[in-house]
């Protein structure tokens, strides 16, 4: 299983766990719920055919986080002590369970094991894992997911912080460079108090522009507990995923053609496109036009009193300011790219049309990188997830005078030579010299 592979089972897990690893041990009640609750949720479990998850797991991943300080890699799934033996059903046994299963399709398999042991369709000592019943079922078409009524209601969220609303807006047109391009408006919404975390107009409504605008409502908000975003393109990017995940936000996204879930981001924008809009002049550059709108949510917006919450949105946040969770020092670095990459044997490694030298001891190695785009000379270097240091810059130039690592060393000076008539001659790979003296190499 390679990483991405055991990015996206944690990321799955962690989904799972969060809305209880941010509970006090004294909410009982609250936590005895919330494991019912998951337990007896159909999940679609990535790369498993298996779509519930037993108490005994959960309590074990809420273990393994909190035990690790909130570590994301602590849910990466371990690697299998019974790898390369046979772990398939004879085909009678496989048989016997395909046909309890079309007589009872709605029993869950521990019931469907219980009933065919109590028949004595299966022996005492029978061992399978659920993975692989699971995957027995689905190959029979006999794993069907049960549609459920949606639940609609409206919601709002207890605190400051414990859920942002995110989404996209096409803006005006704005002179850019000399032409006139459209602005597409990211913001993002603290779900208790209406509060703009952070909102700005962009030239492109792609990821990378997402990415800016949550990393700075991070830094000037604090984190929240949940992050909940659109569908759409935008906002669609494992790396996303993975540094929300990394950071404890857990990243809901709306399903299809169901816009509720975003009601008061969409009503924000509404206001937007009502009061700030229509204020604006004929022509704007971006940055003008973000100097407005970042004047008008401070000053106008958050200093409002809210009709449904009787508060500004301003005052309702800073009440609470003391739940806040800080972002951390290294917020940037949550956010970085990511790829592969194997080392040379010359130690180099090519990246963006650029070449790097590696850290010593990874030469013929597949390493990870992290970076941004933005700053190339700082690409840090991992190695099974344990940071190696960073690449430098290949100077081809320098390299030449660099001594080299090699099994036996050589010392490239020549020092001290004292020689009876001061005459050094180079010829056939050796050094020749005068008198009874050595020159070494």
């Amino acid at each position: 299983m390679d990483l991405e592979q055991k990015q996206k089972i944690a990321l799955f897990r962690f989904g799972v766990i969060h809305p209880l690893v941010s509970l006090k041990d004294s909410e009982l009640v609250q936590k005895e719920a919330l494991i019912r609750e998951a337990v007896a949720h159909e999940w679609d479990i990535p790369y498993s055919g298996r779509s519930r998850v037993c108490r005994a797991t959960i309590q074990n991943w809420v273990k393994r986080y909190k035990d690790s300080g909130n570590n994301l890699e602590s849910l990466f799934p371990k690697d299998r002590v019974d790898a390369g033996r046979a772990r398939k059903l004879d085909e009678e046994t496989e048989k016997t369970l395909v046909n309890l299963k079309n007589g009872h399709p709605t029993a869950s398999l521990p019931t469907l094991l219980r009933l065919a042991q109590s028949r004595g369709f299966l022996p005492p000592d029978f061992k399978a894992s659920p993975q692989t019943i699971y995957r027995v079922f689905q190959k029979h078409g006999l794993h069907v997911k049960q549609l459920k009524q949606d639940d609609s209601r409206k919601f709002q969220a207890e605190l400051p912080n414990d859920l942002w609303q995110s989404d996209c807006m096409h803006g005006p047109l704005v002179t850019h460079s000399g032409k006139s391009h459209k602005a597409y408006l990211f913001a993002i919404i603290d779900d208790c108090s209406r509060l703009i975390t952070h909102a700005q107009f962009y030239l492109h409504e792609n990821i990378e522009a997402y990415v800016h605008c949550l990393q700075t409502a991070l830094a000037k908000r604090g984190l929240p507990r949940k992050l909940y975003l659109d569908n759409g393109a935008a906002f669609r990017s494992h790396q996303l995923q993975y540094s929300t995940a990394s950071l404890g936000i857990a990243l809901i996204h709306a399903r299809p053609y169901r816009p509720q879930g975003k009601g008061k981001i969409e009503r924000w924008f509404k206001t937007v496109q009502m009061i700030f809009l229509p204020t604006l002049p004929a022509e704007l550059t971006l940055e003008q036009l973000n100097e407005r709108l970042f004047r008008w949510i401070n000053e106008e917006y958050h200093k409002t009193v809210h009709s449904v919450i009787k508060q500004t949105p301003f005052d309702c946040y800073s009440d609470n300011l003391h739940l806040i969770r800080k972002a951390p020092d290294n917020l940037s670095d949550h956010f970085r790219k990511q790829t592969k990459r194997r080392v040379n044997k010359d130690r180099t490694v090519s990246l963006n049309g650029r070449d790097y030298e590696a850290p010593l001891g990874l030469m013929g190695k597949t390493v990870t990188l992290r970076y941004h785009d933005s700053d190339l000379l700082r690409i840090e270097v991992f190695d099974n997830e344990k940071s190696m240091g960073f690449l430098s810059p290949l100077n081809p130039q320098i390299n030449v005078s660099v001594k080299r690592d090699h099994i036996t060393t050589y010392k490239t000076e020549v020092s001290k030579i004292q020689t009876s008539d001061s005459q050094i001659k180079y010829s056939g790979g050796k050094l020749f010299e005068g008198g009874n003296n050595h020159a070494s190499l």
